[in-house]
């Protein structure tokens, strides 16, 4: 692969796993692109610069993987802990009673 085509390469990865931006958003880009940008626009490219944002490209895409299967075995994480309560209950065949809230 050509130089400039594996620079365009990183830096789209490197898009790919910036959490996404709103389309309303009043500036184009944010701060961190702006500068993931200005880095990759640079023609001071070397090899061992590549090595490290590629790593770092496979350390970002790991880290999305692993709250992705996080959110997704631990579904209760989130929650509060009377809904959490609540479904755990519901889980094992029990409903909770309504609790009484008091009207004044």
């Amino acid at each position: 692969m050509s130089q400039p085509a594996r620079l365009r390469s990183l830096y789209r990865s490197f898009l790919r796993e910036l959490p996404p931006r709103p389309l309303s958003s009043t500036e184009s880009r944010s701060p961190l692109h702006q500068k993931l940008r200005q880095s990759f626009s640079n023609n001071t490219s070397q090899e061992n610069a590549m090595g490290q944002a590629e790593q770092l490209i496979h350390y970002l895409k790991a880290q999305r993987q692993y709250v992705t299967l996080i959110e997704r075995y631990n579904p209760g994480m989130n929650m509060e802990e009377e809904e959490r309560i609540r479904l755990s209950a519901r889980r094992v065949g029990m409903n909770l009673p309504k609790e009484y809230k008091d009207r004044l």
